[in-house]
């Protein structure tokens, strides 16, 4: 298993090799194109995470729990289940702290661990994805893109209440 790496990394040399192409050359020019990626992508990505943060530090975060927390109740969500849907749509990483955090204290083969669970698996880091592919493909207009894709975290997270509360998966 150790060796995986080092065993792609020599195939991809001598596959290069025997095909007459500089590897040297090559690497740098994909690192140089990887840095213009991370270039262009790096601004919204500190964006997102800054606001993410703020949201948490302020306070903002709580107040949309409890505003949102009788109708997330109304339509089955447990309140253990809030934080992940919020934190989801912003951050990845931040959503798997979420997830464990749910994980630990209820439990995997809860309704709570199940349904985090399904939701970080089913729903997308919306806002941190549109931010890095608009900012890359300099999409100007966007009205459309986020709205479809909250609907399409919404339909997720309903999805996932509909089959582990209704039918009981």
């Amino acid at each position: 298993m150790q060796y995986i790496i080092p065993g792609l990394i020599m195939i991809i040399i001598i596959v290069a090799l025997s095909r007459r192409q500089s590897v040297y050359t090559d690497f740098i020019d994909g690192a140089g194109e990887g840095m213009k990626i991370i270039r262009d992508i790096f601004p919204p990505l500190v964006a997102i995470l800054v606001a993410s943060s703020m949201l948490k530090a302020s306070g903002a975060m709580d107040i949309l729990l409890n505003v949102l927390s009788p109708v997330a109740r109304k339509i089955g969500i447990p309140e253990g289940v809030m934080p992940l849907i919020l934190i989801r749509p912003v951050s990845g990483s931040g959503s798997i702290g979420v997830l464990s955090g749910i994980l630990n204290e209820y439990g995997a083969d809860t309704l709570v661990g199940r349904m985090a669970s399904v939701i970080c698996g089913s729903t997308e880091t919306t806002f941190y994805c549109l931010a890095v592919y608009f900012a890359k493909t300099r999409v100007k207009s966007i009205k459309r893109a986020v709205p479809s894709a909250v609907m399409g975290d919404l339909a997720g997270i309903l999805a996932t209440v509909f089959a582990l509360r209704i039918i009981g998966l």
